[in-house]
C-alpha cells in the first residue's frame, strides 16, 4: 500500500514526525476520575467553614454571641468568594513574579469551560480555582476565633477583605503559585504555612491589638454549648480529607496516603491532648478532645503529601501535647485573650507540622527526603518558610488593623459587648 502511494518508509516516518511531536507536546487530557475527586474535595473543604468552623466556634462562645459568631463564618464565605473571583485568584496564581501574581486572571475573564491550569492539567481550571477558593475562605474564618465576641461586624468585613488580598493571596503565591518559597523547596502540601501559621499569627495580632474582652479573667466565659462545638469539630475532621487528600489534585496513591496519614495524626493528637490534660488537670475534657483533634489536623496538613503513617503519628502526638501547652500555660502566662485559641491551635500547630515535615518527609512519597533520610537542610528550609510567613502575616495584619481602627473603628462599645453581639450588631438573639 505504501509503495502504491509512492512513499518510502523513510518518507513516511518523516511525514508522521510532526504528528508524533505534537502528540508528545499536547497537554494531558482531562481525567474524569481526578475531576470527580476534586469536585468532591472542594465540597468537603467548603463544608469545613460552613457549617464546620461556624458550629465549632459558635459552641465555644457565650450564648449572647452565638449568632454573631456563626454570622462571621457565613459572611466571610460570601465575601471571600467574590474577592477571589475578582482579583484574589489572579494575585495568587497569576504568572507574576516571585512575590506576587499578575492581573491576567482578574474577574476570571480568561477562564473558560475548557481552560486548564498547567499545574493541575488533568482537571478543569474552574474546578482548581474553586478548590483553592475554599482554602481562601477558611483561612480568614479561622482568624475570627482569636477576636471572637468583641470586633465590630463592619470592621470584620473590611479587615477580612483587605487581609485576603494583601496577606493570603501573596503568601499563597509564594508557596503554591510559583513564588520564592515554593521555588526554594519549602514543603507545604495543603496549607501549614499558607493557611494555619498565616491565620494563627494574624489571629494573635488581632487579639493583641483589640485587647481583652470585658470581664476577661473575672467573669465566667465558659462555652455556651459544647455539643455544637463537637459537631463542628467532627465536620472539620471529615472535611479535612478533602483539604489534605484533595491537595494531591488527583485521584491517586498520593491522595490515598494523604488521607491515611491525616486520620492517624488526628487520632494521635486527640489522644495526646486528652492524656496531657488528664495528667495536669485530673480529667480529660470534651473541649480538650476536640481541640486536640483539630491540632492534629492542623499539624499534619503541610506533611500529608510527604510522610508515611509513622511520621504522621509522631507529628500528631507532638501537636497534641504542644498545642495543649500553648492554649493553656502559654496563653495564661503571657495574658493575651485569644478567645478560641486560633493562635494556640492553628499558629502553633502549623509551626509544629511545618517543621516536622522537614524531619519526616519521605522521598518515595513526595519526591523530597527529610532529615531522617539524610537531608537535614530541609528542616532549615522549612524554618525559613515559617519565618517568612510569620513576618509578612504579622506586619501586614498589624498595619491593616491600625488603618481600620483610625477609620471605621475596630471594637464594639463596652455596652454592646456586655449586651452581646447578637442583639447589638444583628438585632437577633438565641431563645
Amino acid at each position: 500500500m505504501i509503495k502504491k502511494l509512492g512513499l518510502t518508509t523513510t518518507a513516511l516516518v518523516a511525514a508522521l514526525a510532526p504528528v508524533a511531536a505534537f502528540a508528545q507536546d499536547a497537554a494531558p487530557e482531562l481525567n474524569s476520575g481526578d475531576t470527580a475527586w476534586m469536585m468532591t474535595s472542594t465540597a468537603l473543604v467548603l463544608l469545613m467553614t460552613i457549617p464546620g468552623v461556624a458550629l465549632f466556634y459558635a459552641g465555644m462562645v457565650r450564648k449572647k454571641n452565638v449568632l454573631a459568631t456563626m454570622m462571621q463564618s457565613f459572611a466571610i464565605c460570601a465575601l471571600v468568594t467574590v474577592i477571589w473571583m475578582v482579583a484574589g485568584y489572579s494575585l495568587a496564581f497569576g504568572t507574576g513574579n516571585a512575590i506576587i501574581g499578575d492581573l491576567s486572571k482578574v474577574m476570571l475573564f480568561s477562564v473558560g469551560k475548557d481552560s486548564v491550569f498547567p499545574a493541575a492539567a488533568t482537571i478543569p481550571e474552574s474546578v482548581f480555582l474553586t478548590f483553592q477558593m475554599t482554602f481562601a475562605i477558611i483561612t480568614p474564618a479561622l482568624i475570627a476565633g482569636a477576636f471572637a465576641e468583641r470586633m465590630k461586624f463592619s470592621a470584620m468585613l473590611w479587615f477580612m477583605g483587605l487581609w485576603s488580598l494583601l496577606v493570603y493571596s501573596p503568601i499563597c503565591h509564594w508557596v503554591w503559585g510559583g513564588g520564592f518559597l515554593g521555588s526554594d523547596g519549602v514543603l507545604d502540601f495543603a496549607g501549614g504555612t499558607v493557611v494555619h501559621i498565616n491565620a494563627g499569627v494574624a489571629g494573635l495580632v488581632c487579639a493583641l491589638v483589640l485587647g481583652r474582652r470585658v470581664g476577661f479573667g473575672s467573669e465566667n466565659m465558659a462555652p455556651f454549648n459544647l455539643a455544637l462545638a463537637v459537631i463542628g469539630a467532627s465536620m472539620l475532621w471529615v472535611g479535612w480529607f478533602g483539604f489534605n487528600a484533595g491537595s494531591a489534585v488527583a485521584s491517586d496513591g498520593r491522595a490515598g496516603m494523604a488521607m491515611l496519614v491525616t486520620q492517624v495524626a488526628t487520632a494521635g493528637a486527640a489522644l495526646a491532648w486528652m492524656g496531657a490534660e488528664w495528667v495536669v488537670r485530673g480529667k480529660p475534657s470534651v473541649l480538650g478532645a476536640i481541640s486536640g483533634a483539630v491540632a492534629g489536623l492542623v499539624a499534619v496538613t503541610p506533611a500529608s503529601g510527604f510522610v508515611l503513617p509513622f511520621g504522621a503519628l509522631v507529628i500528631g502526638l507532638a501537636a497534641g501535647v504542644i498545642c495543649f501547652w500553648s492554649a493553656t500555660w502559654l496563653k495564661h502566662t503571657l495574658g493575651y485573650d485569644d478567645s478560641l485559641d486560633a493562635f494556640g491551635v492553628h499558629g502553633v500547630g502549623g509551626l509544629v507540622g511545618a517543621i516536622l515535615t522537614g524531619v519526616f518527609a519521605v522521598e518515595a512519597v513526595g519526591g523530597t527526603p527529610g532529615a531522617l533520610e539524610g537531608n537535614i537542610g530541609q528542616v532549615v528550609t522549612q524554618i525559613v518558610g515559617c519565618l517568612a510567613t510569620i513576618a509578612w502575616s504579622a506586619v501586614a495584619t498589624y498595619v491593616i488593623l491600625r488603618v481600620l481602627d483610625m477609620t471605621v473603628g475596630l471594637r464594639v462599645t463596652t455596652e454592646q459587648e456586655s449586651d452581646g453581639l447578637d442583639i447589638a450588631l444583628h438585632g437577633e438573639r438565641m431563645q
